[in-house]
């Protein structure tokens, strides 16, 4: 299956938040407690709003998980898991189907899903549950392949940081990061569009915005100059006329 019906158009970058978070939930519940996967809705909605091993912790109802339960079956990722006799409704991830990768992958990406933006020291740590890296290169190196694959990206440090950060691409939390801290391990191309028509600024129609696939780097190019754009426009009003 495609990468691109894996992600959809759900969203600026693919799925929703609560995707992403029930999506990770099922992925760890399934290596860290696997005598009660697949979860039922209760589980899971008890998944996603635990306090610990969580970034944001959240506070999802079970009409919200319902949702993303719906959302995640459209695109093939997750499907009714329920035995005979079976009282309650579970529900299993379709991962591996849809989007093969090795086990230190998956549990990577599995963590970032869950706990944001981290380390390669501090991702290490946290998949031990589910995977153990003999040393920080193999992380290095597994964080490499998710990148190559547009599946993770790499963040600038921050001052007073001495280690990179790595951010899973599953759903689009780039307004949360700064424009100059998206690095990427390959050039970007120039669009071929035009931004801004003669009378000031425009915004793209929905059907242009979406003709690139977001999780190309034109895609990720296009909205990171329109962020610079706006930026710019924003400075320029707090200066006033002179």
């Amino acid at each position: 299956m495609p990468e691109a019906k894996l992600l959809g158009i759900a969203g600026p970058l693919g799925m929703s938040p609560t995707e992403v978070r029930v999506l990770g939930c099922l992925l760890e519940k399934q290596k860290t407690t696997p005598d009660v996967y697949p979860l039922s809705l209760n589980a899971l909605r008890l998944a996603c709003n635990q306090s610990t091993n969580r970034e944001p912790v959240v506070d999802y109802g079970e009409a919200e998980i319902r949702e993303a339960l719906h959302r995640l079956e459209r695109r093939g990722l997750v499907r009714l898991a329920s035995g005979a006799g079976s009282r309650a409704a579970k529900y299993r991830h379709l991962l591996a189907e849809a989007l093969p990768m090795d086990d230190g992958e998956r549990a990577i990406l599995c963590v970032l899903m869950l706990r944001g933006p981290q380390t390669p020291g501090e991702l290490k740590q946290r998949t031990e549950r589910m995977f153990r890296f003999a040393e920080l290169d193999g992380v290095h190196a597994t964080l490499q392949r998710l990148v190559e694959r547009q599946l993770a990206v790499r963040l600038e440090r921050r001052p007073g940081q001495k280690e990179e950060r790595y951010s899973q691409l599953l759903h689009d939390d780039s307004q949360s990061q700064t424009v100059a801290g998206l690095q990427w391990e390959h050039a970007q191309p120039e669009p071929a569009c035009e931004l801004q028509s003669p009378e000031g600024r425009r915004e793209l129609p929905a059907k242009d915005a979406g003709s690139a696939n977001p999780l190309t780097l034109e895609g990720l190019h296009l909205r990171v100059e329109r962020l610079e754009r706006e930026v710019a426009e924003l400075r320029a009003g707090t200066r006033g006329p002179h």
